[in-house]
């Protein structure tokens, strides 16, 4: 006689209390996206099909694309491009070479390490308008140390804010001192993370340094880098107050970027309308800049995979 028996075992569940608080944080950064990003970008873009001038905002009425068309049937637009990718171009590598290798040497032990490291974050720390004012009295035509350095090397003096030839070397010198700090906080961080026992089996495997930094330091640095090479170039694209208060966009106009031809086109000539279609091509020009390195980005975590 067999005497079957089943018991049927229900599982306890408990009921999950409901709560409103990650939909309140979440809700809370949806509203300032909304307030301090989508609506003006959508009020500018509405600008920029109209005519409406700074002194009379309300007077303006819809042209269609006319701004449009003037601004990319202009040579100055054009122009203005030109300017921000080579401004863009100078800034982000010259930044990034200087901040790795700034990385690297503070990365070993010295003495004084410690010290040389807050000496070399100054320059971040530091407010623009301050940089800016040091930077004007080193390109000072009669009492520069720019001029003074290349007078004792014989070769002359320089208008280092007022010759065409070396505004926009002048403009990206102070901009790659100002963010170079940056970059090298963190690429030291990327350093620091690299595991101690990688640096031990190259060791053990006999690696010279070169293949060390090739197999060991460089995949951890990599996507490091292209995300700082990808944020330089964005803030590269926004900057404004180091030209402006540097050079005002001349000497004849080298150092006009978009932004600073939005400015003037905004305050100068009061034409709201045609400053906002400017930035409205801006921006896409950014979106472009930041569609290409996903691409890269995208193809590169690929590559690894397949690698590995």
């Amino acid at each position: 006689m067999t005497v079957t028996t089943s018991a049927r075992t229900q599982p306890a569940t408990r009921r999950r209390r409901f709560t409103w608080t990650p939909y309140l944080f979440i809700g809370l950064a949806v509203l300032y996206l909304l307030l301090f990003a989508v609506v003006p970008l959508l009020k500018g873009l509405d600008l920029s099909f109209t005519n409406t001038r700074l002194l009379n905002p309300t007077a303006g009425k819809y042209i269609g694309f006319d701004n449009y068309d003037r601004l990319l049937g202009s040579g100055a637009f054009f122009k203005s491009v030109v300017t921000t990718l080579v401004y863009t171009a100078f800034t982000v590598i010259g930044s990034l070479a200087l901040g790795t290798v700034s990385a690297f040497v503070i990365n070993r032990f010295f003495p004084g390490r410690t010290l040389a490291r807050a000496v070399m974050v100054m320059p971040w720390a530091v407010p623009t308008v301050a940089v800016v004012l040091v930077f004007r009295w080193i390109y000072n035509d009669s009492t520069g140390v720019a001029n003074a350095a290349t007078a004792a090397l014989g070769l002359g003096e320089r208008g280092w804010l007022t010759d065409p030839s070396y505004g926009m070397l002048s403009v990206v010198l102070a901009t790659v001192w100002k963010v170079t700090p940056f970059v090298m906080l963190v690429v030291l961080a990327a350093l620091q993370s690299v595991p101690e026992d990688l640096y031990e089996a190259t060791k053990i495997d006999g690696a010279d340094s070169y293949s060390t930094f090739k197999l060991v330091v460089l995949p951890f640095l990599l996507p490091t880098l292209r995300v700082v090479a990808l944020l330089m170039t964005i803030w590269s694209f926004r900057r404004f107050e180091i030209i402006w208060l540097l050079t005002g966009g001349g000497p004849v106009d080298v150092t006009t970027t978009i932004v600073i031809d939005v400015y003037r086109q905004a305050f100068s000539n009061s034409q709201l309308g045609l400053a906002a279609a400017t930035g409205m091509l801006g921006l896409v020009l950014s979106l472009i800049v930041t569609a290409v390195y996903f691409v890269v980005e995208q193809r590169a975590n690929k590559q690894n995979g397949v690698n590995a």
